[in-house]
Order: structure tokens, then sequence, then C-alpha cells
């Protein structure tokens, strides 16, 4: 999938526009197995410590993706603003940080509790920062001997080097003191390319056993890159973009092209968080071709049941249907698939548009844009409905019942709802969700709320920003305490990265921009895939070579 046919329009789009993501709500059942929500953690398991604080240990917040912190006690409407909140330092690496920061509070490192900020680079390094002052704890490489992370691959989407891409997941309850996983791409000395799923000790970044595993997997088909009747992982040929999920014991990981460089298909793959070893493989084009995960890097989701929602790429769909209404030839490109993890990975339900033919020839596919998972709701009859959306490069918002998605029909489409020209843009980012509102952010668009009401959206913004953001839109986060205080954070791309607060009520309210203050609350080069961090009254966002800080003015 991704975004264009061509290297000529990728490096076109690249100069012109910037920054994405997506999301998803946080209800007891948007999030499942491990620890992965925004939490206030009183005396956290990994590593020790006595402190309190809240935890971002996943991309967004929370494997529903809604983006939303509700305990940040520190930031508000009234005291995020250029005369008291600013830049309070960058956080120095070695590589482009396209991955969100992550957070740890009341982690024990060098015999001290801590709040550790975790980032990971381009350049395969991870590196562990003391969250108050800002001090480095641990830096590891998790290149093998005599490598160096990738090349491009001929491929603007991620350049000039691939190393770790994907925003990691961190477990606290894993023997000793916690573990972040991540995956790292590199070359080695004899040409070779490797993709390698790694568990980190939080508290001293150390390989924990089983680790690092290479990646490598083959399914039934005959499909694009098959040999044998398989399909082929090659590693050459992937990268990992979509957010690590940590559900149940495992950590799925989802896989795109280097843009649309042929052969590929679309791969899942989950490994036992434990042991590292593969426990289940799903290839979403068996016998067909593309059909990736990328999702401009948000979040693979999931359902308090174990169920995974992803936006697929553009690429083969058998508009020929079994009894079950499912593509005869288990191929899905260009779908909003509901992933079942009862027995391995399987997919459960989907739903494609009714020109998903056409749509995929054109490469407007559904799957450039993030998933959301909605709390549940109450519709104009008082039924619960269990929603979630996405879009992507059509910049049309698609709207699912989880329980009963649509499928394919030729005709017509018969999903929940559609929003046609709610946004004015193609969608490369991921949605946000607090207090009945969703938040989109899409290209060369104004970043939109829609309040929701009797479990509908409404077809136009209830409200949006004053500014507009330049390619790749905007991925926002949100801070708030309980329901008060909401505020929603979003980078905007460019020369300079600015950042940006909002009060999330009304979008037109701008409290905070890093421009205001002149040259003091510069951070850095834009980056194409940025999505802030709020944790403990700070806000962390990557750039091209560091993470800037930003927090209450002393």
């Amino acid at each position: 999938m991704i975004w264009p046919r061509s290297r000529v329009r990728e490096l076109c789009c690249a100069l012109v526009y910037a920054i994405p993501l997506f999301l998803i709500l946080a209800t007891p059942g948007c999030s499942s197995g491990g620890s992965n929500s925004s939490s206030t953690t009183p005396s956290p398991s990994g590593g020790g410590g006595s402190g309190t604080g809240v935890d971002v240990v996943t991309f967004h917040n929370d494997n529903g993706r809604t983006g939303q912190n509700q305990k940040e006690t520190v930031l508000t409407t009234a005291n995020v603003n250029s005369s008291s909140f600013g830049k309070l330092g960058v956080l120095s690496v070695d590589g482009k940080v396209d991955a969100q920061p992550l957070v740890v509070s009341g982690l024990t490192v060098n015999g001290q509790s801590r709040t550790v900020v975790f980032v990971v680079t381009e350049h395969d390094s991870v590196y562990a920062f003391d969250g108050d002052s800002l001090a480095q704890l641990w830096k590891v490489s998790v290149l093998g001997s005599g490598e160096t992370p990738s090349d491009d691959r001929g491929c603007g989407q991620i350049t000039p080097e691939i190393g770790i891409t994907v925003t990691p997941v961190i477990d606290r309850q894993r023997s000793p003191n916690g573990a972040i996983y991540l995956v790292g791409m590199s070359k080695d000395g004899s040409g070779n390319y490797h993709q390698r799923l790694h568990a980190l000790d939080l508290t001293t970044g150390a390989e924990l056993s089983g680790s690092p595993r290479e990646v490598v997997a083959q399914f039934r088909g005959t499909g694009a890159g098959s040999a044998g009747g398989n399909v082929i992982f090659d590693p050459k040929r992937y990268a990992e973009r979509a957010g690590l999920l940590l559900l149940n014991g495992n950590v799925y990981t989802g896989w795109t092209s280097h843009c649309d460089i042929q052969p590929y298909t679309g791969w899942m793959i989950a490994y036992d968080a434990a042991s590292l070893n593969q426990s289940a493989v799903l290839n979403l084009t068996p016998n067909g071709s593309e059909g990736s995960i990328w999702m401009s890097g948000g979040g693979i989701a999931a359902d308090g049941s174990g169920n995974i929602f992803v936006l697929d790429a553009n690429g083969t769909f058998d508009t020929t249907l079994n009894s079950n209404g499912f593509p005869t030839q288990g191929d899905f490109g260009n779908a909003f698939l509901k992933i079942s993890t009862s027995n391995g990975l399987s997919v459960a339900d989907y739903f494609t548009p009714h020109n998903t033919t056409q749509q995929s020839a054109a490469d407007v596919d559904l799957g450039s844009g993030g998933t959301l998972l909605l709390p549940d709701l109450q519709d104009g009859s008082g039924n619960t409905v269990h929603l979630a959306l996405g879009g992507g490069k059509s910049a049309e918002i698609y709207v699912v019942n989880r329980d009963s998605m649509g499928k394919f029909n030729s005709a017509k489409n018969n999903n929940y709802e559609e929003l046609p020209n709610a946004v004015s843009g193609t969608i490369y980012s991921s949605p946000a969700y607090f207090n009945n509102m969703v938040y989109i952010g899409a290209v060369g668009d104004h970043l939109k709320g829609f309040a929701i009401s009797n479990a509908q959206l409404p077809q136009q913004a209830t409200t949006k920003t004053a500014n507009a953001f330049r390619y790749p839109g905007t991925t926002p986060s949100i801070s708030s305490n309980g329901s008060s205080n909401g505020i929603v954070w979003a980078a905007e791309n460019g020369s300079t990265a600015v950042l940006h607060a909002y009060n999330a009520a009304d979008l037109s309210q701008e409290l905070y921009n890093s421009k205001q203050a002149g040259p003091r609350d510069s951070f850095g080069v834009g980056n194409k895939f940025i999505t802030p961090t709020v944790a403990n009254g700070k806000v962390f966002v990557g750039t091209t070579n560091g993470v800037g800080v930003f927090g209450l003015l002393h």
C-alpha cells in the first residue's frame, strides 16, 4: 500500500507537508492484556519504586488507541499559555524519532525511583531518560555485530535510514523489572537485511531471555513472493510501521511494504511475550498481492474480548464470496478488519467499500489512517452499540459496528455510518477520543472535532482549529483531569516543528503554540511521524534528532 505508486510522487509529497497519527477510546472494553493504558500507578510492579504517576506504555495510551490521559493534574487550560508554559529542554538522540515516546513512572533505576522516558530512533538505538532532570540513564543499540541500520530501500517514506520505526510497547509485569518490546531493522556486512523483535529490561536496556528473535514466517498461498505453495516473509521487503500491540500475553506486529515496491503481501505476526517464540501468523492476501498494514504509524487496536482491529491497505480483494460472505481466496486488501485471537489469528469480520477494487487500483485505499475504538454508546433507540472508525486516502471516514461490520456488497456499503465530506484532505494520521468527541487531523485541513450524539457522528465538524496542518496532517493527543481541563495537543510538521495546544471543548481556542515565544521554545526540525506524549505535567514531542520536552516554566 502506502501513499503513492511512484518514488517521484512520494518525494514530492514529503517536500510539501507534515505529521500523522490516530486514536481510539479507553474504556474497560477497549484495553485488554498487559497494562497498556495511561494509568496512575501507585507502587508500580516493574522495577519497584514508591512514587505515583501516569504511565504511557503503548501507542496513544491504550489498546483502544484513544490518545487520552485523563489523569493529568498539572497542566490546565488556565496555565498552558506562553507566559507560564514552554520548552524545558531537548533530549538529544542519534536519529529520527518516528515512534511515540513512552513513559513509566516510579521505576527504580540506579537505586532511585524515577519517571523514565523511553525514546527509540531510526539509528536502531534505545534511550532511557530521567523525565524530571532530563539526564540520560542508559542507551543501547540493537544492531548486531558489523551491522548498520537499513538503507531506505529506494523509498522515501522512511529515510535516510530504517531502524526502529514503530512505537514500542511496555509490559511492567515481565520479570524481573519490566520489558520494552520493539522491532529493529538492520543490514549486515554481507548485504542481508534483518527484522528482529527485541525485549529489553526497563532498568538497564539489557536483552531479556529469548531476545532478540529474528522475524521469519510463511503462510499457505500462491500470492506475491510465494514459493512451493507458501508466501514467504522476506525481511528486506517489509517495514514494521503500525504500533505494537500487547494483548493477553502476546506481542502483535503488522507489516507494510517500502512504498509499493513489489512483490509484497499483508502480514500480521504474533510472539509470546515471555519467550518471544512465534505464536501465530496471518497473511491477509495469501493468494494475491499488496494489502499491507501501515496506518501511518497508528497502533494495532484491540477490544476487551481479544479481537484485533486494523485498516488494511490497497491490495487484492476477492469479490467472489463464500456462503458466509468472506472472500473465497482469503484476500482482504483494502478492508477494515476484525481479527480473532481465540485460536491463532483469523479474520472474524470485515468491511470493505462497494468500490474496493477501483479504490485499490487508484491507490486511494482506506488503510492509510489509524483505527479508533469508541466506548459503548447508546443509539436513539436505547440500544448499546460498539463502534470503531477510521479513514484513508479517499478522505472518507468509515464507522463500523464491531459486532457486524458490513462485509462486501458490490451495490452499496453496509457499514454503520459514513462521513464522505467531513474532512477536506487525505488521512495519514490517527484519530483521538475524549468526552464524547472524536478528533481528526487530515492533510492540509484543520484539526476537527466531531461531537457524538445518539451513537452518530455529525456529517460536519462540531469544532475546528483556526490553523490547518500540512502533510501528513496531525495525530492529536489529549490530556485532562477526568472530564475537566481537556487539552488537545497536536504537532505540526515543517522546517521548524511546532507544538500546539487547544481547548478540547472548543478547538478555535488555541491555548499555546511553540512559536509564540520566539526562539525560546524552538525544539527542532519537524518530522512526518509525530505523536505528542503527555504525562505528569510534561509533553514530549519527537523531531528528526531529539525529543522536545515542554512543561510549566519555573
